[in-house]
């Protein structure tokens, strides 16, 4: 995620900003006897040639990484989507290759949101979602990325999109265009838009970017994507800070996190969710296993 990376992060203040006033109302109206809280924490993609050795067997075949990355992360924001829509058996053979607890959360394809910026792209949407529909169970939350230059000018194409899309796929949407964030009243009329119609409203947390931290929940479902920058301090207090904010929000209803990590040495992803998952066990009790170095097999030696 290139998106607000700076690689001076000398003047950013990564301190996580109040819950937006809303926040509260939106996980004070929880089901009375909503399902256990989960958090799912993952990576943009499975293909990680650099854990051969380590997280992943060394000499495993290109169609064994996804089961391999299953072992390690519990999610997956699966960006292969935004280039191209996968054929059911793809999907179906992802699907079957996870556990039942794993869940996709596919990135809608960029024909949709950049090339046709929603406009008259039914026909790509529903191809899309009977997709996806594959994953079953395994389906997380499906994951709209508006492009920078789709700005509120938009906000009536985004709700009648939003209306025409199919009620039976969850999706959350990310908003960039700076516009959407200056001013409180747009903000507050596309995010109550989002919260009426069940879409949950992405959080990035990027250094060059603080303003699409609003910290407004519009479901009871958050979904982060944090940018990291190669386990700096900042990242380790970033991940206490999201493990606190987490527990505080689940607390209060939240009922699933979605965390995605994205550093641009991906050997740093596994090392960093080992310890935001154990500052979320120890303030949460919630237990997520977290990515491991596995026992590669010892060579043989000839005397």
């Amino acid at each position: 995620m290139d998106f607000g990376r700076l690689s001076d992060l000398r003047y950013v203040v990564f301190s996580l900003p109040p819950d937006h006033p809303a926040t509260a109302a939106v996980l004070a109206r929880t089901t009375a006897t909503p399902p256990a809280p989960a958090v799912y924490v993952g990576c943009p993609i499975w293909t990680n040639k650099a854990w051969l050795g380590s997280y992943f067997p060394a000499g495993i075949k290109d169609a064994d990484y996804l089961h391999y990355y299953a072992r390690q992360f519990n999610s997956i924001e699966l960006n292969t989507t935004h280039y191209r829509i996968p054929d059911a058996p793809t999907v179906r053979r992802w699907r079957d290759a996870v556990p039942p607890s794993f869940r996709f959360c596919p990135k809608l394809p960029q024909s949709i949101s950049h090339d046709r910026a929603l406009y008259n792209a039914d026909d790509l949407t529903l191809s899309f979602c009977r997709s996806i529909g594959e994953l079953g169970e395994r389906l997380g939350r499906a994951f709209l990325q508006l492009p920078p230059h789709f700005g509120p000018e938009h906000l009536p194409r985004l709700e009648r999109y939003l209306l025409d899309f199919p009620a039976e796929i969850p999706l959350a949407v990310e908003l960039r265009h700076p516009a959407w964030f200056a001013n409180t009243e747009l903000f507050a009329t596309v995010s109550a838009m989002l919260e009426a119609l069940d879409k949950t409203l992405v959080l990035s947390d990027v250094a060059g970017r603080r303003d699409v931290l609003h910290m407004r929940l519009t479901t009871p479902t958050a979904f982060i994507r944090l940018n990291g920058h190669g386990l700096v301090p900042s990242d380790y207090q970033r991940a206490d800070a999201w493990a606190e904010r987490l527990a505080a929000w689940l607390g209060a209803g939240l009922q699933t996190a979605y965390v995605f990590i994205h550093q641009k040495d991906i050997m740093h992803s596994p090392l960093w969710t080992q310890h935001f998952l154990q500052r979320v066990q120890q303030l949460t009790g919630i237990a997520v296993e977290p990515p491991r170095v596995i026992p590669q097999p010892v060579q043989g030696s000839l005397f």
